[in-house]
């Protein structure tokens, strides 16, 4: 059976001696208060909760699956879930971060992150259900009207309602703009909603009373494409006047999806029957309250990788010290034993330095963008809000593809630790294997993210927001440039620097002349970026940890930092090199193919 330790002590590292979180905080005024002691108080109740609740239903979950009634189309999620969910209400969990407008907490969003990772690493199906209602809650937040905030926000941030993200329908998926389903508007300015959705995770369930689903729909006059699409809250149950629960609405579970993971979760066929909604925003202007709730799924979606590989990674761990195997090339190392253990081995020891490499490096980029989505909302700065949004939205598509991508590597490599035993259920690694896949396909598949990497987040704005990035990575350089110490980190972020800036211009230029150029290369550009940010982020962990072992600091933790850094930096970055080669092979390869593809 597999186990997990809330990474309690790498958390604070990132939080408080990497990025210094509280300095950024207490300059907005409703987080003034916020301290080190408070985060980290938070933070380990949090662990307790995920590791002692919802860990233990993890492989149960998965085996046990979720059970649909076509009769009454009722979904039964496994056993345990419902009363773990009660717990985490009665913790108030789920008002952690929420405005305490509606009965939140207030605290930080990099806080709520933070405890997002330990869940995820702990169960991510089941935490799923409350995860998806942090973005309907956010969509309705921005976009909804005061009465709709009255009416349903307090139920949402309490957790006695959860919450949905409806976009998917059978014959369309990123391209939204195909969507069939109808909004009639009624006389009494609310509509009736017909059409069918799929993939629509925690689309039904027992575990609250009410569920609010954000539907995207066309009006009967919407002009045709992406520009025609409104968004509209339909509730599960109708809402009475005084906030009661009312009849049920036309909106119901007509299938469960059967699925390669997450089978803790209930990813509904989701049909509208006439059902009541009202409209969220403008008339189709849909999408501009949608991508509130994609934007903060993508940014989930990379913590759900983050989590499973942090959880492989420790199973693997222990695994690789316990069995024997062999002996060590260079000579027996446990000679009380027939055998080595397997963490002697090189390979080994590079396929758990691979999952510590990117789990860690993901998590400084999450945490770092948690801020920014902290301080582009509540800075008292006008600009400070503008640029943090702005680095946001170009890191966005990195935090969801690039570590996703890299729980995938991961997570089979951690199984692969396993030998066959990996492959084996009872272990709990192909479970992680399984889950962590779907991450890289819904949101907005990985490619989708690479396309808008390169081709809006970066040549839309002629690579002005690359550039601040690219300011971070030149003050890193220019304070520790003439660090001996540091050199085997800064000399690799310093010429891949320049490389990227070269690298763009040249797609750039090519994507002018065809834009099918920008589509052969994206890919394996948002790598190389993501790259550039990882190393970024370890050549800052390393300075931190050369400070303190300088400064007479034994504790082992920094000596770690320091050899993890120096593992991704010879074996993970030099990856940057193959990828702008293949890159750099443009679309003909590709696209010249109609009689290998015949």
């Amino acid at each position: 059976m597999p186990s997990y330790t809330p990474p309690l002590r790498d958390m604070q590292f990132v939080m408080h001696e990497l990025l210094n979180v509280t300095a950024d905080l207490q300059a907005i005024p409703q987080f003034a208060d916020t301290d080190v002691e408070t985060i980290n108080a938070i933070l380990e109740e949090g662990g307790k909760f995920a590791s002692e609740v919802i860990f233990p239903l993890n492989i149960s979950g998965d085996q046990e699956g979720c059970k649909h009634d076509k009769v009454t189309h009722a979904v039964t999620t496994p056993k345990g879930f419902k009363e773990a969910y009660h717990q985490y209400v009665a913790g108030g969990w789920p008002a952690l971060s929420c405005d305490p407008a509606y009965g939140g907490q207030g605290l930080p969003l990099v806080v709520n992150q933070c405890f997002y990772e330990m869940m995820n690493s702990a169960n991510q199906a089941w935490t799923m259900y409350p995860g998806l209602t942090h973005g309907a809650y956010a969509a309705l937040a921005t976009h909804g009207t005061d009465e709709q905030k009255k009416t349903y926000l307090h139920k949402m941030t309490s957790g006695e309602w959860t919450g949905t993200m409806c976009l998917t329908e059978p014959h369309c998926g990123t391209d939204l703009g195909l969507m069939r389903t109808k909004a009639e508007p009624q006389a009494d300015g609310s509509y009736r909603i017909t059409g069918n959705k799929i993939f629509i995770s925690a689309g039904e369930h027992d575990i609250t009373d009410n569920i609010i689903h954000l539907v995207l729909a066309r009006l009967p006059d919407a002009p045709p494409g992406i520009k025609g699409v409104s968004l509209f809250i339909v509730p599960k149950f109708r809402v009475n006047a005084d906030g009661s629960i009312g009849e049920r609405n036309g909106i119901y579970c007509g299938g469960l999806e059967h699925k390669m993971g997450i089978h803790g979760n209930a990813t509904a066929q989701i049909v509208l029957d006439n059902a009541y909604g009202t409209l969220v925003g403008q008339p189709n202007k849909g999408m501009q309250g949608m991508f509130v709730m994609m934007n903060a799924a993508r940014l989930g979606v990379g913590n759900q990788s983050l989590g499973l590989t942090e959880v492989a990674y420790q199973n693997a761990l222990a695994y690789a010290k316990d069995r024997i195997q062999m002996r060590s090339l260079s000579g027996p190392k446990a000679k009380d034993k027939p055998a080595d253990p397997i963490i002697v081995h090189p390979d080994v020891r590079k396929m758990l330095l691979t999952a510590k490499a990117y789990a860690e490096g993901g998590r400084a980029l999450a945490v770092f963008c948690a801020v920014l989505l902290d301080k582009s909302h509540y800075h008292p700065d006008e600009k400070t809000r503008k640029d943090s949004d702005e680095m946001l939205s170009l890191l966005t598509p990195i935090v969801k593809a690039f570590i996703t991508d890299n729980g995938h590597i991961s997570t089979n490599a951690c199984m692969q630790v396993f030998g066959g035993h990996g492959f084996i259920k009872e272990w709990g690694m192909e479970q992680f294997v399984r889950d962590n896949r779907i991450n890289m396909i819904y949101e907005g598949t990985n490619t989708i993210q690479s396309l808008d990497l390169l081709g809006r987040k970066v040549l839309g704005n002629n690579g002005a927001t690359l550039k601040k990035f690219g300011k971070l990575v030149a003050a890193l350089v220019e304070e520790e440039g003439v660090n001996e110490k540091m050199s085997e980190f800064i000399t690799p972020i310093a010429i891949l620097g320049d490389k990227v800036t070269k690298f763009t211009t040249e797609l750039g230029f090519k994507g002018l002349q065809n834009p099918d150029e920008v589509g052969a290369a994206a890919v394996d550009y948002l790598r190389v970026v993501g790259h550039m940010v990882f190393g970024y982020f370890w050549a800052r962990m390393a300075q931190v940890a050369l400070r303190e072992i300088a400064n007479g600091n034994t504790d082992q933790f920094y000596v770690a930092k320091l050899q993890t850094a120096r593992f991704y930096f010879a074996r993970l970055f030099p990856e940057t090199t193959t990828l702008m080669q293949t890159a750099r092979t443009g679309s003909k390869v590709l696209l010249d193919t109609d009689a290998a593809l015949a």
